[in-house]
């Protein structure tokens, strides 16, 4: 028992983490911000949703970085545990394929410059991904507030 909490409990911190840092660069307007979701923008124009597409060009940081902060709430409070985990999961899914079917891509521009982040943005999507998945699986049937 202890070590399974040991494990959610590291979970949690990675999701967390990963979250909570990137509400600094969503809610500040950062120059990565403001590429990802024009870039995301473009592309829904590109494909006829020229309606959403303004909405989330200029919103959509904001909407993504407060489900987020939602999310990790959620994740620290043993019982909405579960709930975090699946807002988590249903999020960052969103994250994963835009970075895998849109312009976006896996390996991202972060600044007019061309620089390129390598990739650790997926990565560390992909991180909460089965951060998520495992954090549902292990606090499933949980009748303790602690776990």
């Amino acid at each position: 028992m202890l070590k399974k909490n040991y494990i959610i409990y590291c979970l949690i911190a990675y999701v967390v983490f990963v979250f909570v840092q990137s509400l600094f660069f969503k809610f500040l307007g950062s120059e990565e911000t403001d590429i990802i979701f024009s870039t995301i923008a473009d592309w829904m124009r590109s494909i006829g949703l020229d309606f959403i597409a303004p909405f989330f060009q200029t919103y959509g940081g904001y909407v993504i970085g407060i489900t987020e902060l939602i999310a990790s709430a959620l994740l620290i409070y043993g019982a909405t545990r579960r709930a975090g985990a699946i807002l988590g999961l249903a999020v960052i899914s969103g994250a994963i394929f835009f970075h895998l079917f849109t312009p976006l891509g896996v390996v991202r521009v972060v600044d007019a410059a061309g620089n390129t982040d390598n990739g650790i943005l997926f990565i560390m999507a992909c991180g909460v991904w089965l951060s998520c998945a495992a954090i549902l699986f292990l606090a499933r049937k949980s009748s303790s507030m602690y776990n």
